[in-house]
C-alpha cells in the first residue's frame, strides 16, 4: 500500500540531518508521491532544490502568511519572484502555495496578510493553478477571500473549519486535506467535516515536520506516518485502508494535475 502526501515541508532544518536518507527510504516503501510546500521566496528555493532529486517529489510555490510580516507590506516583488519560479520548468511546480491568512501568531497585520493572499490567487488564476490554502483562526475572511476568485480552485489544507463551511467550499470546486490532527482524540470536529466531504473531494497530507499523528503526536512527522491518517480516514467512510489510500492519491494526481503514470 503506497500514500500520497499532498502537503509536507521537507526543506525544514529539522530534516536537515537524515532528509535525504528518510525520503529515499519513504519513495522505496511506502510513498507514491509528495508535494513539497514553500512558504517563503527562500524556502521556495529550497524546495524545488529538493524536488529536482527526486522524481515522485513536486512543489507548491507561495508566501505563507505568517512569513509575509518579513517581506515588504507591497506584495509586488515578492510575489514576482514566486511567479518566476512557478514558470520555470525545473521547480515542477504544481501549485500556488501556502497562502492564505493566519490570526493565531502574533503580531500579525491583517491587511498585510489580505494584500499577499490576494496578489497569489490573481497570479493562480493568470498561471490557470491550483492553490493551497492556509487557513487558521480566519475562517470567515479565508471563505470570503475565495469567493472573490470563482476561477480559482485548490485545497484548504489541515482542515480547522466547520462540516458546514467544508461543504460550502466543495459546493464551489475545492477540495479539502485532512493532516494528523484526524487522529487527534480531542478532534471531532475534524472528523465531521471529514464525513461531510464527498470521497472524491478528500486529500491527506502530513504538513510534515508538524502535526504527527496519535500514536506519534509532539514527534518529528513525516510521510511515513500517513497510514494513520489514512487508517482514521477509512473507518470514518467505512472502507479499507488500501481503498482510502488509492481514493486520495486520485483525488490528489486529479487536483495538481500529475498524470498517474508518473
Amino acid at each position: 500500500m503506497r500514500y500520497f502526501d499532498s502537503h509536507a515541508h521537507y526543506w525544514d532544518e529539522r530534516f536537515t540531518e537524515n532528509g535525504e536518507g528518510l525520503l529515499e527510504e519513504l519513495f522505496a516503501s511506502s510513498v507514491c508521491g509528495i508535494v513539497n510546500v514553500g512558504t517563503s521566496p527562500e524556502t521556495c528555493r529550497l524546495a524545488v532544490v529538493q524536488a529536482a532529486r527526486f522524481p515522485k517529489m513536486y512543489t507548491a510555490l507561495g508566501i505563507h502568511p505568517t512569513d509575509c510580516r518579513d517581506l515588504p507590506t507591497d506584495p509586488t516583488e515578492a510575489v514576482a519572484e514566486i511567479r518566476r519560479m512557478l514558470l520555470d520548468p525545473a521547480s515542477r511546480a504544481v501549485a500556488v502555495g501556502e497562502i492564505g491568512l493566519d490570526y493565531h501568531w502574533e503580531p500579525y497585520d491583517k491587511e498585510q496578510q489580505k494584500a499577499y493572499f490576494r496578489a497569489q490567487m490573481t497570479l493562480a488564476e493568470e498561471l490557470d493553478l491550483p492553490v493551497v490554502i492556509h487557513d487558521r483562526e480566519a475562517h470567515g475572511d479565508c471563505f470570503d477571500l475565495v469567493a472573490e476568485f470563482p476561477r480559482v480552485r485548490g485545497v484548504f489544507h489541515s482542515y480547522s473549519g466547520s462540516a458546514e463551511m467544508a461543504r460550502a467550499l466543495v459546493a464551489r470546486g475545492w477540495y479539502i486535506s485532512f493532516s494528523g490532527t484526524l487522529t487527534f482524540k480531542n478532534a471531532s470536529k475534524v472528523r465531521e467535516a471529514a464525513l461531510a466531504v464527498p470521497k472524491d473531494r478528500v486529500l491527506l497530507e502530513t504538513d510534515a515536520p508538524y502535526l504527527a499523528p496519535h500514536p506519534h503526536r509532539g514527534a518529528l512527522n513525516h510521510s511515513g506516518y500517513l497510514s494513520y491518517t489514512c487508517a482514521t480516514l477509512a473507518e470514518l467512510w467505512g472502507v479499507s485502508e488500501e481503498e482510502a489510500a488509492a481514493i486520495t492519491e486520485r483525488n490528489a494526481r486529479q487536483l495538481f494535475r500529475i498524470p498517474a503514470a508518473e
